[in-house]
């Protein structure tokens, strides 16, 4: 990590926060395509003015769910800078200082996770994210991730999801570094942010690195599920099964 790379930098994105945020004093977009559209142009301004490099493989679908493993907070800056969609994160992103205004204005639902019936309450947003004609994006391990395989994935969203009709296509997120950083720095532990990790401080150190690449991939076609939403546990497992095979993956070993 470059210190004064990462200095640099945090005072760019400062800033490009600032014209981001007054954007949305100033027009307040009202509908759900005007908040998408406005954070996926913020975000594709991101990664282009950090040098953030993302590869395609596949098409983001244009409509229903994408669910993708989940390994960093720029797991959503990259899939918002390829096409116009909304998000399904945590409540508690809803009180962070700045960010959670911004989120809340670009649409995100959210889901009160440790709250019993969540994901019933976070349907009606998904289910109008969908009526709009945009695709909404979750996570269903839930938490992030090492990226050295696949957490469980929760079974309540996918639920509700499958129950509203709408198709889910898988997806899998990946990083990788195109310059050297030092032996020291390693995607796992300066890309990906799991843990119990102060954010602000390891958002400061991967602004402070170069090169950094990013790959999704996107399957072909929707999930074809052998059940419906009354078999959830059955579709998380499927779901599973579907974002590990694009990654290649197995489970996240414990212990």
């Amino acid at each position: 990590m470059n210190f004064f790379r990462a200095v640099g930098r945090s005072v760019r994105l400062v800033g490009m926060f600032v014209v981001a945020g007054t954007e949305l004093v100033v027009k307040r977009p009202s509908t759900r395509e005007e908040r998408a559209d406005w954070l996926h142009r913020f975000c594709a301004s991101s990664l282009r003015g950090f040098g953030i490099d993302v590869s395609v493989v596949g098409r983001f679908p244009e409509r229903g769910a994408v669910i993708s493993n989940h390994l960093s907070y720029l797991d959503i800056i990259v899939f918002a800078a390829l096409h116009p969609c909304v998000f399904v994160s945590k409540a508690e992103i809803r009180s962070w200082p700045v960010v959670g205004w911004m989120t809340t204005m670009s649409g995100t639902v959210y889901v009160e996770r440790g709250h019993g019936g969540s994901a019933v309450k976070a349907r009606k947003g998904m289910q109008e994210v969908v009526d709009a004609g945009l695709p909404v994006v979750f996570f269903p391990e839930g938490t992030t991730s090492n990226g050295s395989g696949l957490l469980k994935f929760h079974s309540g969203l996918l639920a509700q999801v499958l129950d509203g009709g709408a198709p889910v296509t898988a997806a899998y997120v990946r990083y990788n570094f195109g310059l050297s950083n030092g032996p020291d720095v390693s995607i796992a532990d300066d890309v990906c942010y799991w843990g119990e990790r102060s954010m602000w401080g390891h958002v400061f150190a991967f602004l402070g690195l170069r090169g950094v690449r990013a790959e999704i991939r996107f399957a072909e076609a929707p999930i074809a599920f052998s059940s419906d939403a009354l078999h959830r546990k059955q579709a998380a497992v499927e779901a599973w099964t579907a974002v590990a095979a694009l990654g290649q993956v197995g489970a996240v070993k414990v212990g």
